[in-house]
Parts: structure tokens; C-alpha cells; sequence
């Protein structure tokens, strides 16, 4: 299949029959989840996953999800509290108690997030099943009455959103930092934030990445509008992006949301950056083996929008049937695939722009298209030159042969992309690529295959992609 699953690991899914079979479904990426565990908790785990490396040959990247800033209620008094549609609450800081007019008073212990709450803005509690609107500022920046738009309970510790307002306060929390060093001491291939707002979020927690001495990609989450607002800034440093729809459909119109995905999935193709699809796209699958119909229509409309992945939560990490659910995303693939593939009537054309790698790229799938080769097999020393074939999103496989480890498990996160890792004590990028060809298995006799490479010239200072070869094996 072209499209990833990304598979969220849990009391369910961390042992290594199971984890040997989602492999064997279509998972390319494990998701860790820190908002429940820690790295010492997940050490195990790895060692699972790269013991299955070895025993399947199929690289396999390890994404830890940080949990950011967790936005939740204090206790409220007599909890749980019955609220009906009409009826007025307080909110503000715990010293505001004794002030407020109106009861049941919900207590926020973080000043910052009050700061600028005004008049007929929105407030959602408990995942959107409570919704308010500010009716009375009482106290500036410490205490507002509100009024519920619907009815519902009340609980303590619920989780709070104030959907479209600007939040004050970093993605990356001082857990979050823990949790990132920790996480790359046992090996972790990539780091999802959440809450991101904007790009400083995407330099902060590159810049901690870059103290620990290594490189990995970054998926920034898309779950506030301030995100969606900022999306074109955000992707010119992120490598990946989430949409991650529950929280985005507590920001957000719920209605709103899917047009909000189409837009993502595109705009990230045109920028080269991977997209997962995530949040309850087989949630009927943690206690039923059969998803709903609106499930798989779901999920195939995620991969016929254009998406690089699809992510299982709950199915995977604390469901009755993870392998299940990941053969059903593989089978929906099976149908929706080459539906994408007919529609788009052949590789998908790039902006006109002056932009010689992009248009390098499109002429190797145009060319493998019209000779109906069997893949398109790409050396590339830091992955750009896959990505760019990949968003052109061509019939044939793409084989990534590279040198660098790091960038194997980077491209996972690709549309139909396949890494490899290669031998360096060949010289030439092109003699590389023509021994991967002449040895793989999956490429017949006879059949031909689209080679990219990059040969230095006299007055080249740097190398990159400038050959296209169409090789017959």
C-alpha cells in the first residue's frame, strides 16, 4: 500500500506477535504516547520494534507524541454538577471563588490562559460536550460569568477550550523537554508536539532537539485555529504535520473540520511535507472486529484526499482487535488507492513556478508513466528528491536508496515511498541505484524502472539530483 499507518502502541499492542503482524498490515510508524507513560516505561517496546527491523528488513520509525500543555478544570464543588441549557456559571482563577455571583464556579489555576477572555467569546469543557459563551466579564483577566449553550454534567478535571483564542504559553512544557531527551536516550526516530501554535513552537523544541546532538523530523499537531490560521509559516520548518481532529473539532466548526483536513492534505503535497490523518478513524474497532460503514468511508476519504498517513489511537493501543483494525485501514487502501491513482489521470503536475527539482521530478513520473516501468527508484542523500516524487503522487512505487539512517525513518511518513539504506562502498549515486535494481526482487526481468541520481559536473559545488535514466533490468 502507498498510504502509512501509524499504529498508537498500548496495554493491547506491545508484544511482538502483535506488533509482527500490524508490520505485516501496512505499519510503518509506532506511535509512543508520553500523555500516559514515560521512556523508561517504553524501552521494551523499542527493543520489540528494532528486533522486528531485523527480522522483517523493513525499517520502522518509533514517534514519540509529547503531550503538551494539559488545559484542565480545578475541582468543582459538589461535582458532578448538572448544567442546563440557559442556565449561568462562573470561571476564573481559585482565589475568585468568594466573588463569583453565579454557581457552580469553575476554578482555572492558569492565569495566562484567561488573559484577554472577553465578552461572547467561546468556552468548551469536557471535549465539547459542554459549551458556554461569556456573558459578564467580573473581574478583568480573573473572573467572567457564562452562560451554557447546551446541557450536560459537570465534572472536576475536565478539560477545557477557548476555541480561536490566542494562548500565551509554549507547546513544549517542562515535561514535555523530560520526555523529548529521555526519548531519544532509547532511540526515538521522530517527536510529534502538540498544541502548536506557531512557528516559535516549531524553533523551540528544534532548538532542544539540536542540544541533544541529533537530528530527527518533527510533526507539528494541528489542533488549534491559531494553527490552521498559521499553517503556511508552520510548514516551512516542520517536516510532518498532524491533523489531529479532536481537539481541532473543539477549536474549529465541527462542520468546518473536514474541508480544514482537505486543506491541510494539499497544502502539505505542494510544500513536500508528510500528513497524517488521526482521531477516531476506526474508534468502533476498539470493542467491535467490524468498523461502521461512516468509518470506512472515512478512512477512504483521508486517502483519497491525498493523505501520506493514517493514525490509529485507541483501535491499536487499548482495543479488542489492533491487528484487525490495521488489516481493515490495508484493505481499505486496496480500493481507494487505485481509485486516487485513476482520477488523478497521472502524475499530479507541480505550481507554475521556477522550480528545476520540482519539475526534474514530475518529468521522472510523466516518463515512468508513458513507459509503464515498474518503479521509480531515487537516490537521495538527504530524502528531498523522494519527497518531491512522492508528491507528485505517481502510479509506481518509489524506492528511496540512501545513506543516511536517519533519513529512512524520515521517509516513512511519505506516500509511496519505500527506503532503503545502501551500500556506500560504491561510489556513484547512479551505480548504486542500478545494483539495488539488478538485486531486488520485486523489480522482474525484463521490466524497466526510472532512475533518478545526482552526478557532479565540472563547476557543480554541491550534488544534486541532474540524471534521469530509464534502466531495463
Amino acid at each position: 500500500m502507498r498510504t502509512k499507518i501509524v499504529a498508537t502502541l498500548g496495554p493491547a499492542s506491545s508484544n511482538h506477535e502483535t506488533m509482527k503482524a500490524m508490520v505485516e498490515y501496512g505499519v510503518r510508524i509506532f506511535r509512543l504516547n508520553f500523555s500516559h507513560s514515560d521512556a523508561a516505561t517504553f524501552l521494551p517496546t523499542v527493543q520489540i520494534i528494532r528486533g522486528l527491523e531485523s527480522e522483517l528488513n523493513q525499517p520502522l520509525t518509533i514517534m514519540g507524541d509529547l503531550c503538551g500543555p494539559k488545559i484542565r478544570i480545578g475541582d468543582v464543588k459538589d461535582s458532578p454538577v448538572q448544567v442546563n441549557k440557559g442556565d449561568f456559571v462562573s470561571l476564573g482563577l481559585p482565589d475568585m471563588a468568594d466573588k463569583a455571583e453565579t454557581a457552580p464556579f469553575i476554578p482555572l489555576d492558569m492565569a495566562e490562559l484567561l488573559l484577554g477572555l472577553d465578552v461572547n467569546m467561546p468556552v468548551s469543557l469536557s471535549d465539547g460536550m459542554l459549551q458556554f459563551r461569556v456573558t459578564r466579564v467580573c473581574v478583568k483577566d480573573k473572573l467572567f460569568e457564562m452562560e451554557a449553550k447546551n446541557s450536560g454534567v459537570l465534572t472536576s478535571k475536565k478539560g477545557i477550550a477557548f476555541p480561536g483564542k490566542f494562548h500565551p504559553m509554549p507547546a513544549l512544557t517542562a515535561k514535555d523537554k523530560k520526555d523529548l531527551h529521555e526519548g531519544l536516550d532509547i532511540g526515538l526516530d521522530a517527536v510529534a508536539l502538540s498544541f502548536v501554535q506557531t512557528l516559535d513552537d516549531i524553533r523551540d523544541i528544534r532548538s532542544e532537539i539540536d542540544r541533544h546532538g541529533v537530528w530527527i523530523p518533527v510533526v507539528a499537531k494541528i489542533e488549534r485555529q491559531n494553527a490552521v490560521d498559521n499553517l503556511a509559516s508552520i510548514l516551512e520548518l516542520t517536516d510532518a504535520i498532524m491533523v489531529a481532529r479532536g481537539d481541532l473539532g473543539l477549536e474549529c466548526p465541527l462542520a468546518a473540520v473536514p474541508v480544514i483536513q482537505k486543506r491541510i492534505i494539499r497544502a502539505c503535497r505542494h510544500a513536500q511535507k508528510g500528513v497524517i490523518v488521526a482521531t477516531q478513524m476506526l474508534l468502533s474497532m476498539v470493542k467491535n472486529p467490524m468498523p461502521t460503514r461512516a468509518e470506512a468511508a472515512d478512512v477512504a476519504n483521508a486517502m483519497m484526499d491525498g493523505a501520506d498517513c493514517v493514525m490509529l489511537s485507541e483501535e491499536t493501543a487499548m482495543g479488542n482487535y489492533p491487528v484487525e483494525a490495521v488489516r481493515f485501514m490495508s484493505e481499505i487502501a486496496a480500493s481507494a488507492e487505485p481509485y486516487y491513482i485513476e482520477r488523478s489521470q497521472g502524475p499530479l503536475p507541480p505550481k507554475k513556478e521556477k522550480n528545476p527539482s520540482k519539475y526534474l521530478a514530475y518529468a521522472a513520473c510523466l516518463l515512468a508513466d508513458n513507459t509503464e516501468s515498474a518503479a521509480l527508484v531515487a537516490h537521495t542523500t538527504s530524502g528531498s528528491t523522494a519527497r518531491l516524487l512522492s508528491s507528485r503522487r505517481p502510479a509506481q512505487p518509489i524506492h528511496a536508496l540512501t545513506t543516511d539512517a536517519r533519513v529512512v525513518k524520515d521517509l516513512n511518513f511519505f506516500w509511496g515511498v519505500h527506503p532503503h539504506l545502501v551500500d556506500t562502498t560504491i561510489p556513484g549515486h547512479l551505480e548504486r541505484a542500478e545494483k539495488f535494481v539488478r538485486e531486488s526482487p520485486v523489480i522482474k526481468d525484463g521490466q524497466s524502472v526510472v532512475i533518478t541520481a545526482g552526478q557532479p559536473t565540472p563547476g557543480q559545488t554541491q550534488v544534486h539530483t541532474n540524471e534521469l535514466k530509464i534502466y531495463y533490468k
